[in-house]
């Protein structure tokens, strides 16, 4: 098989990542920017984190859930290949079920709408494992989803929608269905984000039950799916799901143990010191065999080699401080905000001198 930038290099483009100001969307962005200039990634707001250091040309600031700011990112980019990682509610502090339906379903018809009949050469979506919720022990692709929240309810829906684009309309789509991705840029109040960051503190996390499990996947895995996905992608199974993850049941437990040897941690993990997600089960792990067969794909990243990355990665952090202020549990309250409103007529000289003043206030 060809090496990752390659294959990347083989993409029809341009290329269009939905949500690219996110965790997975801006990794793939710097992933497939490593490789070639003609990709385009989508943020909500001024100055993401994630996509600092990227050239300006590449990103375009839009609220996709204005239909004409829509219209108008796909008017200028012209994809031929659109990777949508576009998603509210995957964190526990998103709990607006109506902007988790707006964003996750009612976008998506959206934007389907828009592509049917068009020339995109492949839709990759950014599903979700929790379609399965409680049927989460290895389930193949067609097995019945259990949603046992609001988010997989969203999510279950778009592989329903993709579904029937693909099978009755032919867009050439498909719904990966990511299991725990995990590495850099994650979010700092997510779970190996903190297991590493107190592992090379010398202590662990606090910890949800022992037996909750994970499939733990590296990003550069889920990087590497989205992109083999688009280049093999036949017709025969345009819209269908596949799932995307290690194929690894690991317990918290486990988890703990391997951070304790990485980190060399001498004290006792305190299970059930936080109390667990209302979507917590003791088994979910991925049946990959479908991926692997149609797609070529597996995971390659085990669990400790992962964790490795990831911690020097957070090692090499200019500004650690900055990336956890980042996540809402680190400080950043999105229930508590200012918003500048500004009446303007005849201004557009003076906009932008305004905007750095007040960006400079804000920052402080």
């Amino acid at each position: 098989m060809l090496d990752l930038n390659a294959r990347i290099k083989q993409l029809q483009g341009p290329i269009l990542i939905l949500g690219a100001s996110g965790f997975i969307g801006s990794n793939i962005l710097r992933t497939i920017l490593a490789a070639r200039d003609d990709v385009y990634g989508t943020a909500r707001r001024f100055s993401s984190w994630r996509l600092e250091n990227l050239p300006d040309r590449n990103i375009i600031v839009a609220d996709l859930l204005v239909d004409a700011n829509l219209d108008d990112v796909l008017a200028r980019t012209k994809p031929r290949t659109i990777f949508d990682c576009v998603a509210y509610g995957a964190y526990s502090f998103e709990t607006d079920s109506q902007l988790i339906l707006q964003t996750n379903f009612n976008f998506t018809a959206k934007l389907l709408a828009r592509l049917d009949h068009s020339n995109v050469a492949a839709y990759i979506h950014a599903g979700s494992a929790s379609e399965y919720g409680d049927n989460s022990a290895g389930p193949e692709e067609d097995t019945l989803p259990a949603p046992n929240s609001d988010y997989a309810v969203s999510k279950v829906a778009c592989a329903n929608l993709l579904a029937f684009y693909g099978k009755k309309k032919q867009l050439p789509c498909a719904n990966l269905r990511l299991y725990s991705v995990y590495g850099p840029l994650e979010d700092s109040s997510r779970l190996i984000p903190n297991v590493v960051k107190c592992g090379l503190e010398g202590h662990y996390p606090e910890f949800v039950s022992a037996d909750v499990s994970r499939d733990f996947l590296y990003i550069d895995d889920a990087c590497e799916a989205f992109v083999q996905t688009a280049l093999t992608l036949k017709p025969s199974h345009y819209g269908e799901s596949f799932n995307v993850g290690s194929g690894q049941n690991t317990t918290i437990l486990e988890l703990a143990r391997i951070a304790g040897q990485i980190f060399q941690i001498s004290n006792v993990p305190a299970f059930s010191s936080m109390p667990n997600r209302s979507w917590d089960v003791s088994r979910w792990f991925a049946n990959v065999d479908k991926a692997r067969q149609v797609l070529g794909w597996q995971a390659r990243t085990e669990l400790r080699g992962g964790l490795l990355s990831t911690a020097d990665w957070y090692r090499s952090l200019a500004n650690k401080d900055r990336y956890h202020v980042s996540s809402k549990r680190f400080g950043l309250d999105t229930t508590h905000s200012v918003t500048a409103i500004v009446a303007c007529y005849k201004d557009n000289q003076a906009i932008p001198l305004m905007y750095e003043r007040l960006k400079n206030i804000f920052a402080e």
